[in-house]
């Protein structure tokens, strides 16, 4: 009996390292193609537009002469790229903390609907699935300066109709509310996930301590809600960091118009690129814009990122 119970191990045991091998071969199979496309589709333009970065590169110009860092030179004098890196971080400054806190605070409320609960959730959302050059030819409808439906409200109300965006000083805060609206759903799903996900014990026991309702979304709530607010914080402001084409369909006649106030880097990049041709230089600002993302998302992960003990 001894000689059978030690002869069996020794017979199993290749036969099953065998096979783990394979399964991790067969894993690593399937993992890898996948990583080979997303190298190929992102990692390699990403070092490719690094390399163009610094060379003279334009499609009209028979030689594309090596520059260096000229490139990157002119961007600190060149007064439409900080008009546009000025609008995407006051876009970012607006519309994330927008969207977030209105998304949060329709998520509790929608939580606690019984009746009608999957039909409201669904308008709600409804926006986020829209496609967003339609909505944007409805957004720039509705607050048309002629005709537009917010005027005529606003008249009824004996205010003064607005330009809107018309105007230098309201068209980025128009653009950006229809960039916070349509965004809005998603906003709620993720909170709505976020709090099924609560254990209802921990409120029952804050109830029993007396915990008023406000203490409650302080002491558990937010707390708890910590990884999806990072989620939303990070995912959306790498959004509006890359904000192109609510800003192009909402006048596309002036793109970044007026005079520039709805410019955004991203719709610099495509100008510079495929308006004036100039590769080499909006390269340089693509590099600058995937640093500055990059950036940012690491000091978000960093400095929001909080592990709680209820």
């Amino acid at each position: 009996m001894d000689i059978t119970s030690k002869a069996v191990p020794r017979a199993v045991t290749p036969a099953r390292g065998s096979l783990k091998r394979h399964q991790t071969r067969t894993a690593y199979l399937f993992l890898g193609i996948p990583l080979l496309f997303f190298l190929i589709v992102r990692f390699l333009p990403t070092f490719m537009a690094l390399q163009m970065s610094l060379f003279d590169w334009n499609i009209l110009k028979e030689q594309q002469p090596f520059v260096a860092f000229e490139n990157y030179e002119r961007l600190a004098s060149d007064e439409k790229f900080l008009t546009a890196l000025r609008n995407t971080a006051l876009y970012t400054v607006i519309g994330v903390p927008a969207q977030i806190a209105l998304g949060l605070a329709l998520a509790l409320m929608l939580s606690r609907i019984t009746a009608f609960r999957g039909l409201y959730r669904a308008l709600y959302f409804a926006p986020f699935v829209t496609p967003i050059v339609a909505a944007a030819w409805v957004w720039q409808w509705l607050f048309s300066p002629q005709f537009g439906p917010v005027n005529t409200v606003l008249m009824w109300l004996h205010i003064p109709p607005q330009q809107f965006l018309t105007s230098p000083s309201q068209a980025l805060a128009t653009t950006a509310g229809l960039v916070v609206w349509q965004n809005l759903g998603f906003q709620i799903v993720l909170f709505l996930a976020g709090l099924a996900a609560i254990p209802r014990t921990y409120y029952e026991a804050a109830e029993i301590d007396g915990a008023t309702g406000l203490q409650a979304f302080r002491g558990i709530t937010l707390p708890l809600l910590n990884p999806t607010i990072v989620f939303s914080v990070v995912t959306g402001t790498i959004s509006y960091l890359q904000l192109f084409t609510q800003v192009v369909n909402l006048n596309f006649t002036d793109q970044g118009g007026p005079l520039g106030s709805t410019m955004t880097v991203a719709l610099y990049i495509y100008q510079m690129a495929f308006g004036r041709f100039e590769m080499g230089y909006a390269s340089a600002v693509t590099v600058v814009l995937f640093a500055l993302i990059l950036l940012i998302t690491v000091i978000q992960l960093k400095f929001l990122t909080r592990r709680y003990d209820v």
